[in-house]
């Protein structure tokens, strides 16, 4: 069965927010700051009001409720404001200071240099490190020091004496650089008031309905969130931001559909970004290279506020991944929290996973050069066994299944790994090094256990409404199919509904892998549910006993005889309409991904040359869309390790607000990915499923990194971004 997305988005029909725009609806534009951190001292926007077209212009005084920080809980956490637009004070180059309405874009935007604006500005701090550092410029009162908090949720107080004592003790410390989401559609949105007067907000999101929980608890109003087509997400479209409340108060203000859609600039100063930070692990061993105790300490960006899930990610997201698929008894994890004067940071493909397992797998490669032990062989003796299952860790997973050594074993032959000495050798013969990497990962999916789904039958088939909503992941494909299995339909037979918070349907945003777990289940739940109904429906209609009706292709049939009745013909009558919310355990979704690159010795031209992965995603329900979330994630990864950085100067000036200064991977960068899968089915699922969306983010960067470090001289460890100037600059070091 082909993606029935494809068509539709392939040949330009699709239904995304800027094409959707209500007839008449005014333009928007943002006025933002210049500066990084600065005080507002005067603000006249007289002229701007009285230019041609214009219906309204807004400052924070102008909307009712302006703090929009909402975040999720983490110990210890200070909150300051989020202002939907800056009063008296700017934090971060991008931040919406006014909003101007007017009839056309151009006139909204002509207005917006109108407004009269000064500024005083102030010292900026801009790394993380440095900003917990004494004499670093102040960000909030309430935060001394710009500590947002010191989570130590994974204190073991053995870890300490067990590293004092250890044989051995490995150190590596690694940043990870800030990166942005970039999805090929930026965020926009349009806001308006319908006809009984509610609010209404139509945007690129990853849930209508958590994007309207959010909203409402910052708004307080009973508003209504639609979400058609999405070009890429990544996480960054989950949270509300500040334009978001900004809009509705100017739809509510000027009585008309007020409609933005961002430019590519204004996405990279005011998307949240993420990853940014800086974590030193100590792993000891015993002299057999048995893993006893991890220690990690790390440091991570918040930006200038507090996204819905910035601080979650890099506090829970990130340590409970530390473990990996290793037996390590005692971990330890704090992780300091930094206001900078920066782009908030936020969810991206991984979330936490990824900034662990980078340090996780290039901590092994460095325990093995420091014990002198086999990289491989140290891997497999401390893999969890599968008759380790259900293996609760110290970092609060419950590892239900998996066979982490023979997933590594097929990977390596699915990479032809026994071959590489030979691809090793003729690349030195062209004055070219060769590298393997090897990424072994585990991560957690899911979080967010509750989803719900409902079946609408008609004669002609059925509609499946869902809370979640996808972005490119082929949603209306798997679900339409699971629906369509279940029920004795064609998938033709089933369309799949998405996008509107009034379908009154419990759940969350597609994210964390979680959708097919989740949602699926709830799938399959309410189509029991259908089929329970059904059968109490077709007995009334054959004059038999529900007990001697049996259910095949779509039918009730009384066993023995050739009486029956469809299912579609008993929802003539009705009666089959179902709804329900089903809760799901975390999944953990585990793999081996393998890179081999080349490096030109005289330019330290990194080329990727090959890229094998190897996946337990628990049961396929589709290769191809497997395959192509790996892909996908994978080509992210290896944005992360080769080209992407954004890059903020000395003042918090952003440098890397384009494509010509931001460095995405072309399609020439990417190799021809070679994708396996390796199950062990989930045992805490009736699907069997578990996540795969973020397991090519998670794997590739290191496997990319622990190839470089073996193509480059002993000892050389590179950080990311691994551009070829740092390469070139590695060889002539060693």
């Amino acid at each position: 069965m082909s993606r029935v997305e494809d068509l539709r988005l392939l040949t330009g029909r699709g239904n995304f927010t800027d094409d959707t725009r209500p007839e008449g609806a005014a333009a928007a534009c943002f006025l933002r700051s210049p500066h990084a951190h600065a005080s507002i001292t005067a603000l006249d926007i007289t002229a701007a009001r009285a230019a041609p077209g214009v219906l309204a212009v807004l400052l924070a005084g102008d909307i009712a409720t302006n703090d929009i920080a909402r975040p999720m809980p983490v110990a210890g956490l200070v909150v300051p404001p989020w202002p939907a637009l800056a009063d008296s004070r700017v934090l971060h180059v991008g931040q919406p200071i006014a909003l101007v309405v007017a009839e056309t874009l151009p006139q909204a935007q002509d207005a917006a240099e109108l407004i009269a604006i000064e500024f005083a500005t102030l010292p900026a701090a801009v790394e993380p490190r440095a900003a917990l550092a004494p004499g670093a410029a102040q960000l909030w009162p309430q935060a001394p020091g710009n500590l947002a908090c010191d989570w130590q949720g994974f204190a073991d107080p053995q870890v300490a004496e067990i590293l004092a004592g250890a044989p051995h003790v490995v150190h590596l410390g690694l940043a990870q650089s800030r990166i942005a989401g970039a999805p090929m559609e930026p965020r926009n949105a349009t806001a308006w008031i319908d006809e009984n007067g509610r609010p209404v907000l139509r945007a690129a999101s990853q849930g209508a309905r958590f994007l309207r929980d959010a909203l409402a608890g910052i708004t307080g109003a009973d508003l209504r969130v639609l979400t058609g087509d999405v070009g890429g997400a990544f996480g960054l479209k989950t949270p509300p931001y500040p334009e978001h409340v900004a809009l509705l108060a100017a739809a509510a203000m000027t009585g008309r559909a007020v409609h933005w859609q961002a430019t590519r600039s204004e996405a990279f100063a005011s998307d949240t970004q993420a990853r940014e930070g800086f974590a030193e692990a100590r792993l000891a061993l015993d002299e057999a290279g048995r893993f006893l105790a991890l220690d990690v300490q790390s440091v991570v960006a918040l930006g200038a506020f507090l996204s819905t899930a910035g601080a979650h990610i890099a506090t829970s997201n990130f340590a409970r991944c530390l473990g990996s698929l290793y037996r390590i008894p005692h971990i330890a994890a704090r992780v300091r929290l930094a206001f900078t004067n920066t782009v908030p940071t936020g969810p991206y493909r991984g979330a936490g996973r990824p900034e662990a397992n980078h340090l996780m797998e290039r901590l092994v490669e460095a325990a093995a050069r420091q014990t002198g032990h086999d990289a491989l062989a140290l891997r497999r003796l401390n893999m969890l066994a599968p008759a380790a299952m259900p293996y609760s860790s110290p970092v609060n997973t419950c590892i239900d299944s998996g066979d982490f050594v023979g997933l590594l074993d097929a990977a390596l032959r699915h990479a032809d790994v026994a071959g590489f000495p030979a691809r090793r050798a003729l690349a030195e013969s062209q004055r070219r090094a060769r590298g393997l990497g090897i990424s072994c990962f585990l991560e957690h999916s899911g979080g967010m256990p509750i989803e719900g789904a409902a079946l609408r039958l008609t004669p002609q088939g059925a509609v499946l409404r869902m809370a979640l909503h996808g972005s490119g992941q082929g949603h209306e494909t798997v679900f339409a199919r699971l629906a369509a299995e279940r029920l004795g339909l064609a998938p033709d037979d089933v369309q799949v509904v998405q996008g509107d918070s009034d379908f009154a349907l419990g759940g969350s945003a597609a994210v964390a892998s979680r959708g097919t777990a989740t949602a699926g289940s709830a799938v399959v739940d309410v189509a029991a549910e259908v089929l329970r109904k059904g059968q109490a429906l077709a007995a009334q209609r054959l004059e038999a006993a529900e007990a001697d009706l049996v259910f095949a292709d779509g039918a009730y049939c009384v066993a023995g005889t050739d009486r029956k009745v469809t299912l579609l013909a008993l929802a003539e009558g009705g009666g089959l309409d179902s709804q329900g919310m089903t809760r799901t355990a975390e999944t953990y979704p585990n793999g081996c991904h393998i890179a081999e690159v080349e490096i030109d010795r005289d330019t330290g031209l990194v080329t990727l040359v090959a890229y094998t992965a190897t996946d337990d995603c628990g049961v396929v329900l589709d290769h191809h869309l497997a395959d192509a979330q790996v892909m996908g994630g994978a080509a992210q990864g290896i944005g992360q390790a080769l080209f992407e950085r954004i890059a903020y100067d000395s003042e918090g000036q952003l440098l890397s607000a384009s494509f010509m200064d931001y460095a995405l991977p072309r399609a020439a960068d990417l190799p021809g990915f070679a994708c396996h899968s390796a199950p062990s089915p989930c045992r805490t699922n009736a699907l069997g499923v578990k996540g795969v969306g973020e397991a090519g983010a998670t794997a590739a960067p290191a496997a990319i990194m622990n190839a470089i470090a073996d193509a480059l001289p002993a000892g050389a460890a590179l950080q990311l971004p691994a551009t070829a100037e740092a390469v070139w600059r590695a060889l002539q070091a060693g």
